[in-house]
């Protein structure tokens, strides 16, 4: 399918402030808890106006300043679990129609009002996802179903609401889909793919280089001569 043929709309803007957050004898804080948010919100730097990241460290700056899901996505996983799963459930800022959020290519580029947004990377869970669903095991089937949603950079600030339209205006020619990326990651096969991609973050070069070099010291030596 030709991507910048899509045609999205908004159907959720959402932010949230950090807050303290228990598990199971874990203590932390989350801002996973996202509220919808009526009328223009400005998206500059490494944010949207009232929005925050708890962890720096796995969650925010500049190739993760806005988290987009599908609202198709969504629907899935209401059939899968076969409960009501509110919009911004998953902790996104971007609730999205019309546009396949999962399939989207690392570097992508999409216009929202007047703001310009780049696919930056899957995302990955962690804990605090299993206590906002109120299921341990729901990373793993988070993991497991490969429904990522997308982490965005801000190309171009400016003003996104609730009913504008999604373009994409841009999509690399070689590059890799949001979905591709995650199951790598979990099969940690194809690492090698990522090393030299341009449009993904240093992290996931990082990450990747890593894991080719683990993956060639547990090549076996060969001792026959081939």
């Amino acid at each position: 399918m030709n991507r910048t043929a899509q045609h999205g709309h908004l159907l959720q803007v959402s932010v949230g402030r950090s807050r303290p957050i228990e598990h199971h004898g874990r203590s932390g804080r989350t801002a996973i808890g996202k509220q919808a948010v009526d009328g223009p919100v400005r998206a500059a730097g490494v944010n949207l106006d009232g929005d925050d990241q708890a962890d720096r460290s796995a969650h925010g700056g500049y190739d993760k300043a806005i988290y987009a899901y599908a609202d198709e996505d969504r629907s899935w996983w209401e059939s899968e679990t076969g409960r009501t799963i509110e919009r911004a459930a998953f902790g996104e800022n971007l609730t999205t129609s019309g546009i396949d959020v999962t399939n989207a290519v690392i570097g992508e580029r999409w216009t929202i009002g007047t703001v310009t947004l780049e696919v930056s990377e899957p995302r990955l869970p962690c804990w605090k996802l299993n206590h906002r669903m109120g299921d341990d095991h729901f990373v793993k089937r988070f993991t497991t179903a490969q429904r990522p949603g997308a982490y965005l950079r801000i190309l171009t600030a400016g003003t996104l609401r609730v009913g504008d339209a999604i373009q994409v205006v841009h999509v690399p020619e070689d590059s890799i889909t949001v979905a591709e990326v995650a199951r790598i990651h979990r099969a940690r096969t194809g690492a090698e793919r990522l090393v030299g991609l341009d449009s993904i973050s240093q992290a996931w070069k990082d990450w990747a280089a890593r894991t080719v070099q683990s993956s060639a010291r547990r090549e076996p030596t060969r001792t026959d001569g081939t």
